[in-house]
């Protein structure tokens, strides 16, 4: 089934040695309190330990590492929800180049200060990761700049695709792997290095009900739009493209299964990851626990929850320990 992916995993193996000196290979630990709970080993990959607090660090850094001389010097340009933008403008800092990050005003400001301290050029542009697109595109078509996709983009999903990789080796015996699903370029990647190695693992995407742009275009068998809406999975807002070229079909024949969580039961994740877990991680990375909470997943054997990212508002954060189910709302106006 994987032969004929646009994304193989000779393509995976050799991002992975590519960006092996410049990200962290983080460690994957067994959730005793998870464990129990559902009845078998849930093992934990604690990827919001990652260098700039989320995986995409992988993907970014694999596509500067990509490019050309005369790419790098002409200056990189995304769309981000603010963990690509985070990613990109290390990766391009560390690679001598320079990043131009467009946002929409969803994206809360903790990610907005750490790319602009990073030393990327900042642009708020709208209310929805699209909108944020036709700035990039415009930036791409008259100053020449030299777009890095956050996920609908072969680099970036071989990068992403190192984590499965990772999975294995310390994991092999799992059985279901739960990935944050928002683009498609984690679930991608990962997926498709897995289901290389181990045709029989289920890959499981894992979103919020409100706005989840994959599911609505797996359901209708092509790439559609969504509203975006506020959500404790911040991380996992905006379209995937209606020209998208790869994650759709790739998530589409690859995994096993897609299921969406309630903002409480997100919440309930988060609080869960901090309490017994003593982790700090975002709503975006919390899917997976909070699935395995809500027990949305049938469970077939050891359980590997990745834990994408820790990039949350602080302020979010407190409000979601202290009881609350649903995002402070941001001005957007």
């Amino acid at each position: 089934m994987t032969t004929s992916l646009p994304v193989s995993l000779r393509d995976i193996i050799l991002a992975s040695e590519r960006i092996s000196s410049r990200v962290r290979k983080t460690p994957i630990i067994r959730s005793d309190a998870l464990s129990e709970r559902v009845g078998t080993a849930v093992y934990l990959k604690l990827e919001h330990q990652q260098i700039t607090g989320s995986f995409k660090l992988r993907g970014a850094t694999n596509a500067v590492l990509s490019l050309k001389a005369e790419e790098k010097a002409r200056g990189v340009v995304a769309a981000s929800t603010g963990n690509h933008g985070r990613a990109l403008a290390y990766a391009a800092k560390a690679a001598g180049s320079r990043a131009t990050i467009c946002m929409s005003r969803l994206v809360p400001e903790n990610k907005v200060a750490e790319i602009r301290r990073l030393g990327a050029n900042v642009r708020i542009i709208g209310r929805s990761q699209d909108d944020a697109q036709l700035e990039v595109d415009r930036l791409v078509q008259d100053d020449g700049l030299v777009a890095v996709p956050p996920f609908d983009d072969a680099r970036v999903i071989a990068g992403q695709g190192s984590l499965g990789l990772e999975v294995f080796k310390d994991c092999p015996e799992a059985a279901t792997v739960l990935v944050p699903l928002s683009g498609g370029g984690l679930a991608s990647g990962v997926a498709a290095a897995l289901k290389a190695i181990n045709p029989d693992v289920r890959i499981i995407g894992l979103t919020m009900e409100r706005g989840a742009a994959m599911k609505a275009s797996l359901e209708a068998g092509r790439p559609v739009e969504v509203q975006e809406e506020e959500s404790f999975a911040d991380s996992l807002g905006g379209g995937i493209g209606l020209d998208n070229q790869l994650t759709f079909s790739m998530c589409r024949d690859l995994l096993d299964d897609v299921v969406l969580l309630s903002e409480p039961e997100i919440a309930a994740g988060m609080r869960h990851a901090y309490s017994m877990e003593r982790e700090v991680i975002e709503g975006a990375g919390a899917v997976g626990v909070a699935a395995l909470l809500a027990r949305k997943i049938e469970i077939t054997g050891p359980v590997v929850a990745i834990l994408s990212g820790r990039n949350v508002d602080m302020e979010q954060h407190r409000s979601v320990i202290n009881g609350a189910t649903a995002p402070i709302r941001k001005d957007v106006a």
